[in-house]
């Protein structure tokens, strides 16, 4: 199985992905810890070329779970996908998650990606690109988007989950780990 988990930020596509990885052992591929360098280096819009290299590397495995949604790749990795997992909840679902993940982590201080030095600031809450406002404002184009892809007979190849309520991602690993549906 070659797993996409992808949606909105605050979706818990992160947690989900590690969820899908233990339960049905899988390598698991964060594509943030894939694109961001030191000192909030973006290698998607810096440097694709190395961006694209990384994450050919690591899905380049018979099985795996990406979570990410970083359209300078995500052809790449459709390509190989057998399954897609979208996480289509609504902005009343995402935005208390993306600020409780926000201050659990500004108030830890704990290095996102292990040699980064990159860590959540207060500071930086109200610059665009922040996962709170990131949220925000991309959540109805994001969500339109994913409809029309997901809708391209070119990508019938993969079998698309669209969970629309967080349960439905709880039900959907427990599914697949009683089917014991296997990397291959």
């Amino acid at each position: 199985m070659r797993i996409a988990v992808m949606g909105c930020s605050g979706s818990s596509k992160s947690t989900l992905a590690r969820r899908l990885g233990e339960r049905l052992g899988l390598p698991v591929v964060e594509l943030d810890a894939l694109n961001w360098g030191p000192d909030w280096f973006d290698r998607s819009k810096r440097d694709p070329d190395d961006f694209a290299r990384r994450v050919d590397a690591a899905i380049a495995g018979e099985a795996w779970v990406t979570d990410g949604n970083y359209s300078a790749v995500r052809p790449r990795i459709l390509r190989r996908a057998t399954h897609v997992v979208w996480l289509d909840f609504d902005r009343r679902v995402i935005m208390p998650r993306v600020l409780k993940r926000s201050i659990l982590r500004a108030l830890s201080k704990t290095e996102l990606w292990p040699g980064t030095g990159n860590r959540e600031e207060f500071r930086r809450w109200l610059d665009k690109g922040h996962p709170i406002r990131w949220a925000w404002d991309t959540h109805k184009a994001r969500r339109a988007g994913y409809a029309l892809m997901f809708a391209d007979p070119r990508l019938a190849h993969i079998s698309v989950h669209r969970l629309r309520r967080p349960h439905e991602a709880r039900a959907l690993v427990e599914a697949w780990s009683r089917e014991g549906l296997k990397p291959g």
